[in-house]
């Protein structure tokens, strides 16, 4: 099926023009009942299907209800807009939807708004943000009866949930297809979740409202806090008076040492909490970016890990929540086991490692980077320490990207934050894929294994498949895994808030003391 891309709009729009009439115009606080959430960037739209931002995630979190949610506790997936599910068989899902959900127009929502929803999806004229990995394992939705969908798997895929609660926002049959398009998504969303914009220009403030006619069962609950708005203070140093001053009341991705100092001086609470981002060094193993580069010498890439002193740099640049890494994925996912090969801190036995490979006095290469700019400087002194001489290229993401698909770079410096996933997939598939430019192994063995683990929802079966992907890739040391990120979180003395596991903030628990 295919549809005009475009937007039924007019509904949403005069819904919110009525509550901008009764939303306050200078937000302020607990006094107002609006909790006021600093932001560095803006987002050119609040709709999910579009927007890829970090920023956009977090606020369809509050405008938007997928099928399934993130249990905050559990990180695992739970029926959210579905109320039951039932396999038939591998490849064939049938879904039962919750009775009494709305759209913020007031318009009920069925059956009818899923298969327009992911018949979108799969329209690939349409380019919505993550049409292409819904487009890889669904062939086809169909509608059973008002309550009912069916959804028809190209293969029997274990991360669909997964996909349903974090890529796939509903959508209001019709919602594209009038000619004013998807430029009107910039302005509004006619979601279901349990708040509804209510003011938006993109690129700047977001004012959201409770949503009064937000479904009762809903595992999110019912918010406390009545308006959220989003300022888009670009420094951060703005962002600290502003906090100080109570012109805003929570502040998230804060640097450790603003927020300990800020802490410290009690007018305002530090919190931190997990993040399944994980730091780490992608040496060229398969020679890519030249034949015989010393990378694709198996010592060289030993002698890398034992060369970086992973606990140092937790324990002195990231800390908060940051953990120590031994895997090229995080503790909290799926799969990710720990029984595999480690390296602790041993420059003496990295010197050896080098000699073995050629390198007695060392070797130059360029590290390419792009963010934690201490920690690249760390990994410099640790390797000049064994002879190794490192010279930074810190670039903007864009150009390393694009370096990295020419096959330029003999080792990266990056992160991965696997859109807050808990599910080695979400690492692995993306850099242990021949497929992928992020691959610099060229280990077919390892991109079988990791492709056959997301091919089969049997977790033992899936977990033994990964076990034996990460004891390879550490035994060949292909990655130099560092930490797994801290989330840090700034907030007013009047607010409730607990830090999650997965590093994505769910405002919607917020309630004020």
């Amino acid at each position: 099926m295919r549809f005009a891309r475009s937007i039924v709009y007019a509904l949403i729009v005069a819904t919110s023009a009525l509550s901008l009439s009764i939303a306050p115009d200078a937000l302020a606080a607990k006094s107002d009942d609006t909790l006021v959430v600093g932001t560095t960037r803006g987002v050119a739209t609040v709709d999910r299907l579009y927007s890829v931002k970090r920023e956009g995630l977090i606020l369809s979190r509050l405008t938007d209800d997928g099928l399934f949610m993130v249990d905050p506790e559990t990180l695992d997936y739970v029926p959210l807009a579905a109320k039951s599910y039932q396999y038939q068989d591998d490849v064939t899902l049938d879904i039962t939807l919750r009775d009494g959900i709305k759209f913020h127009d007031g318009s009920p929502f069925g059956a009818d708004d899923v298969v327009y929803t992911y018949d979108w999806m799969l329209d690939k004229n349409q380019k919505t943000s993550r049409g292409t990995v819904i487009q890889r394992w669904l062939k086809s939705v169909q509608k059973l009866d008002e309550k009912t969908v069916r959804f028809n798997l190209k293969f029997d895929y274990p991360l669909v949930f997964r996909d349903m609660a974090i890529t796939v926002m509903l959508r209001k049959k019709g919602t594209y297809d009038t000619e004013e398009g998807i430029k009107a998504s910039s302005f509004g969303v006619n979601g279901i979740g349990p708040y509804r914009v209510v003011e938006f220009e993109p690129g700047k403030d977001v004012v959201l409202e409770r949503f009064a006619d937000y479904y009762a069962d809903s595992p999110k609950g019912r918010p406390a806090i009545r308006y959220i708005k989003f300022r888009v203070i670009p420094d951060i140093g703005t962002q600290q008076a502003e906090l100080m001053s109570g012109g805003i009341q929570f502040l998230y991705g804060v640097p450790i040492d603003i927020a300990e100092n800020i802490g410290r001086t009690g007018r305002a609470n530090y919190l931190t909490g997990g993040d399944v981002t994980v730091a780490f060094m992608i040496l060229d193993a398969a020679g890519y970016s030249a034949k015989n580069n010393p990378f694709t010498k198996l010592e060289v890439r030993r002698a890398f890990n034992y060369a970086i002193n992973r606990e140092a740099i937790v324990k002195n640049i990231t800390r908060g929540a940051s953990v120590v890494l031994n895997t090229p994925c995080h503790p909290l996912q799926f799969g990710c086991s720990q029984d595999v090969t480690k390296y602790e801190y041993n420059p003496a036995k990295a010197k050896e490692l080098l000699a073995e490979a050629g390198y007695p006095d060392g070797f130059e290469f360029d590290l390419w980077a792009y963010r934690e700019k201490p920690v690249a400087e760390a990994i410099m002194g640790d390797l000049a320490k064994i002879g190794v001489t490192a010279k930074m290229r810190y670039v903007k993401s864009t150009a390393l990207g694009k370096a990295r698909k020419s096959r330029e770079t003999q080792v990266i410096f990056a992160a991965w934050g696997a859109g807050g996933t808990a599910d080695a997939a979400m690492t692995l598939n993306n850099h242990f894929s021949l497929d992928s430019d992020r691959d610099f192994t060229g280990d077919a063995e390892v991109s079988q294994l990791v492709a056959d683990a997301e091919k089969v929802r049997d977790k033992k079966v899936r977990a033994e498949l990964y076990q034996k992907a990460l004891t390879r890739i550490t035994d060949q040391a292909y990655w130099v895994p560092i930490f797994g990120f801290s989330q840090n979180y700034l907030t007013s003395k009047d607010l409730n808030f607990a830090p999650p596991k997965d590093g994505l903030p769910r405002l919607y628990q917020a309630s004020w003391r």
